[in-house]
């Protein structure tokens, strides 16, 4: 294992001579500088692993040495050691980004645990997440082969979840391997929960789902509270756990809620359900002139916001709708959110996301970019961190408003095809099919044979839905290898998997 390269600076570093020797002994490398002028002299021509830097010295001070350091090795670790606690001292220390500071006499114990927390931290997040992995695998294993209900298969996910992004962290190929097996062995178990379940699961009103999330949910904190609910379309509960340390600095989590998306896991059926607080079978009768069947020409959620109104329309709110789906929408809202605060409920629909998982089909350049669910993550991380859309949460934290964020589906990674034969006219979507007459490999489908039973409409008394299992996606039999190879390893929604059909809704309460 190779020595950490320890550069400490103090004049009187002579003075220091026993620390140095209990360093050496425990393995660290360490070269002494007498003033600011070497030190700088010393990080030109050495890369150093961590500075220890005395805040005052004859010549250049320690912030001024520490400035010029930043610039030669703007990544090490510098930690300031002073005799004084002056608050502003601190404060300008701090902006000159220290990464911590001592306060003399040190003691052997306060250095080594500071090297320990900057140099030995990734070695020791690396084998406790290895280690907490290891425990739990067997536990994870046993709860995904006996879950019998949504809550379980919630826990589940966000278990599942929870150390998909630990183990980001640590880039231990092996370990994401063995986790990456048993997601994939939970979305087969889950896949069969749904499959033998989904009939009771729509029809019992105990379950969260999307016909009454509004109803459950949204509707009552807006009776009580001024409240912004932003629909990030596609957001997986992944990648709310990727954008959240950045919310969470404006705002505390309330409660974290899961729920369930209805099938097809697609902007025609969830999303309309959603905004409609009624199944689609519901909105066809109910509202036909709001209802554009598959085959019809027009976008599926045009008529979101008069569903949205209709829902509502009893519950006497004042109520803003706006779909944002480019950046002068985004910033006009942001900097005119004071007369949007002056709604009850306001309704923020944004489509960024739906816009990736689209393009990364489409487009080369995506699929380069995003070649898994890490960097799905990764880039919904930096779009959202460098999007009006924060300036936006940010503008209404000062407004005291209450904080939604959810979704209306998810999306999954494709990766292995199945054939699909028809005869008849068939939807383009991939992950699920309805037609009167298909042909299809029956082990990799859900397949339902009377939509009414499950509240989903149809244009004639033949016509069935299959939904493709785990990542699977459809293909047609001409053209097999074609359509095998073009959708393969793209993010697509509408069948049955976790990642689309638990939903993450969380309710947020501004920091004060």
């Amino acid at each position: 294992m190779n020595k950490f390269r320890i550069l400490w600076v103090d004049d009187e570093v002579d003075f220091l001579k026993p620390h140095i020797i209990f360093l050496e002994k425990k393995n660290y490398d360490v070269e002494k500088s007498f003033n600011g002028s070497d030190a700088l002299e010393l990080c030109k021509t050495k890369k150093f692993d961590l500075i220890f830097l005395d805040e005052n010295m004859p010549g250049l001070s320690g912030l001024e040495t520490l400035t010029e350091i930043k610039t030669i090795q703007p990544e090490t670790p510098v930690v300031m050691v002073t005799k004084s606690e002056e608050e502003n001292l601190m404060e300008e220390a701090i902006g000159s980004k220290i990464s911590d500071y001592l306060i003399k006499p040190v003691k052997p114990s306060q250095i080594l645990l500071c090297l320990k927390k900057h140099l030995d931290l990734n070695d020791l997040i690396h084998q406790k997440t290895t280690s907490s992995y290891t425990q739990e695998f067997i536990k994870i294993s046993d709860d995904i082969q006996t879950a019998d209900s949504l809550e379980e298969w919630h826990q589940i996910h966000k278990t599942l979840t929870k150390w998909e992004l630990d183990i980001d962290l640590i880039q231990e190929e092996s370990l994401s391997n063995i986790l990456k097996s048993q997601k994939e062995e939970a979305n087969k178990n889950f896949f069969k929960y749904i499959k033998n379940n989904y009939k009771e699961i729509v029809k019992d009103k105990q379950n969260i789902n999307s016909t009454n999330v509004f109803k459950t949910i949204i509707n009552p904190i807006a009776q009580k509270e001024k409240t912004l609910c932003i629909v990030i379309d596609n957001l997986r509960y992944d990648q709310w756990k990727t954008i959240s340390p950045i919310i969470t600095e404006h705002y505390n989590i309330r409660e974290e809620h899961m729920y369930t998306s209805i099938l097809p896991t697609t902007t025609q059926y969830a999303r309309n359900s959603f905004f409609a607080g009624k199944h689609p079978i519901d909105i066809k009768k109910d509202h036909p002139e709001l209802w554009i069947d598959e085959n019809e020409e027009g976008g599926k959620n045009v008529n979101e916001e008069e569903l949205l109104r209709l829902q509502l329309s009893k519950s006497k709110l004042k109520i803003g709708y706006h779909k944002v789906s480019n950046l002068k929408k985004s910033n006009d809202l942001a900097d005119n959110l004071k007369s949007i605060s002056e709604n009850d409920l306001t309704i923020l629909v944004y489509n960024f996301i739906d816009i990736i998982s689209h393009s990364k089909t489409e487009l080369d350049f995506m699929k380069k970019l995003v070649t898994d669910d890490k960097s799905y993550r990764s880039l919904t991380y930096s779009w959202f961190k460098n999007a009006p859309i924060l300036k936006l949460i940010k503008r209404a934290k000062e407004e005291n408003l209450t904080l939604i964020i959810t979704t209306d589906h998810g999306t999954i990674n494709c990766k292995k095809s199945t054939k699909v034969i028809s005869n008849k006219e068939i939807n383009s979507n991939i992950r699920y099919k309805k037609s009167n007459k298909m042909t299809f490999e029956d082990k990799n489908v859900f397949e339902i044979k009377s939509p009414k039973d499950v509240f989903l409409p149809t244009n004639s008394a033949n016509e069935t839905f299959i939904f493709a299992k785990e990542d699977y996606f459809f293909a047609y039999n001409n053209n097999y290898n074609y359509y095998s190879n073009y959708f393969k390893n793209t993010y697509q929604h509408g069948g049955v998997s976790m990642e689309e059909m638990l939903i993450p809704l969380i309710i947020l309460d501004p920091k004060t």
